[in-house]
């Protein structure tokens, strides 16, 4: 497995939108996914897409830890071509931070409960609901296929902060 270098902000490749995974190669794509992983646990994240290491491609990783999802773990979900359905217009505000954008956080407001759908290494279609921190997680790594920056969704940008001067000192996503 390989470490990949991270994107910042203001990269063009995270200004753009990712393309669609249409050659379901499993060996290119699983070495594709252990290095994504490998890259995110070495950066402390919990989420990481293509773009972010240079790939113009719809594929995300993530998983939420039991201690951000009232005790359910959502483990390692690896997706390709993922696609992200509100189920209500409810939404929540919560600070995020990005490895793209290191050492900030912000309050971002995002859907409250989604269903989101995406292919698996075999191209079969896979929907899952999410709500909460879950949901929140999702959406911010999604957001990165689109060319979308969490600063980009922020209302308030005075909540823009260094990460050590939040009142949770937020991991990254």
């Amino acid at each position: 497995m390989t470490v990949l270098k991270i994107t910042r902000m203001g990269s063009e490749i995270l200004k753009n939108r990712a393309q669609e995974v249409t050659n379901f190669d499993k060996t290119e794509l699983n070495k594709l996914f252990e290095d994504m992983t490998e890259t995110m646990i070495d950066s402390g994240g919990i989420g990481l897409a293509a773009p972010q290491v240079n790939l113009p491609l719809r594929i995300v990783i993530f998983f939420v830890p039991d201690s951000r999802n009232n005790g359910t773990e959502i483990p390692l979900t690896k997706m390709i071509n993922p696609i992200i359905r509100p189920k209500s217009e409810s939404m929540d505000e919560d600070w995020e931070s990005c490895l793209s954008v290191p050492g900030l956080a912000g309050i971002v407001p995002r859907w409250r409960n989604i269903t989101y759908s995406y292919q698996d290494l075999d191209g079969a279609l896979k929907e899952r609901d999410a709500s909460g921190y879950h949901a929140r997680v999702v959406q911010h790594e999604c957001d990165h296929l689109d060319g979308i920056l969490y600063p980009m969704r922020m209302v308030d940008l005075s909540t823009l902060s260094f990460i050590d001067a939040t009142p949770n000192n937020n991991d990254g996503n």
